[in-house]
């Protein structure tokens, strides 16, 4: 099963899924900012793409944050702060049986869930 994280306002999520969609991919989209995101999947997705990438310092989110807040983003506090601030993940994250792919690039898409 497919399942896009996201927010509905964000364009690299809406062409996600578009993308999903046009390509009769089924998918479950979860929104970050409604359902937040559990602890371990975080963990998980901390060790796949790293801080640097998993962090979206373009946002608003981020952009809002007091100093001491961005400061957690580069300690061991990491997985505290994007519980606490969701939207501050980099999006979307689609988590496929055979892929985790942060950010969207229909090439990464197609290569990784259309195998071409």
């Amino acid at each position: 099963m497919i399942v896009l994280y996201g927010i509905k306002s964000c364009d690299s999520c809406r062409k996600a899924r578009k993308f999903l969609e046009a390509n009769g991919l089924t998918f479950r989209f979860h929104d970050l900012r409604e359902a937040g995101v559990d602890a371990a999947l975080l963990e998980r997705w901390i060790d796949v793409h790293g801080p640097d990438t998993l962090v979206n310092r373009r946002s608003t989110t981020w952009r809002e944050l007091d100093a001491k807040d961005r400061e957690r983003a580069g300690s061991g506090d990491l997985l505290r702060l994007l519980m606490e601030y969701p939207t501050l993940i980099k999006r979307p994250i689609l988590q496929a049986p055979n892929a985790c792919i942060a950010g969207f690039r229909e090439a990464d898409y197609r290569e990784s869930l259309l195998h071409e």
